[in-house]
């Protein structure tokens, strides 16, 4: 398995992860061809410099992905933080520590880019994920909110 960046060649089979559980089942749309938005989406994602990390077996299967964003900001000394976000693994293959060593990859890149704090946003109801983040160093320090609108 190796980690490298996605392509939007990548699109259908990370729309497939994102698509492969009780929440992504209901707002995805995996589907042939795929809607338009998720092309728009990753074109916005790379104009921006996000990272589209995936892991991949022998074979170049995507059987893993997540969104890492950089982020600059004013607060704590200007101090740049990443932001992990879509962190999916395909569901045959989770409990075999793929994602601990996604998230770390995803860590590391992280330092390598001069951010000092690593921050995500997980579903309430993703409880599994939830303790792999925990055992991973990560703290529920915040309370997140969100808007939906339209």
């Amino acid at each position: 398995m190796k980690f490298r960046l996605a392509t939007r060649a990548d699109l259908p089979e990370i729309v497939r992860l994102l698509a492969d559980d009780h929440l992504g089942g209901s707002r995805e749309r995996y589907i042939d061809p795929l809607p338009a938005e998720y092309g728009a989406a990753f074109d916005g994602l790379q104009k921006i410099g996000a990272e589209v990390i995936l892991a991949l077996d022998d074979a170049g299967h995507v059987i893993g992905c997540l969104q890492l964003l950089v982020l600059p900001g004013l607060g704590s000394l200007g101090k740049q933080r990443a932001q992990i976000e879509a962190v999916r693994i395909e569901s045959a293959l989770r409990g075999k520590g793929l994602g601990s060593q996604l998230i770390a990859h995803a860590i590391a890149r992280a330092r390598e880019r001069g951010c000092k704090l690593v921050q995500l946003t997980s579903d309430n109801s993703r409880q599994g994920a939830h303790r792999l983040y925990e055992r991973l160093g990560f703290k529920a320090s915040h309370v997140g909110m969100k808007l939906p609108l339209g």
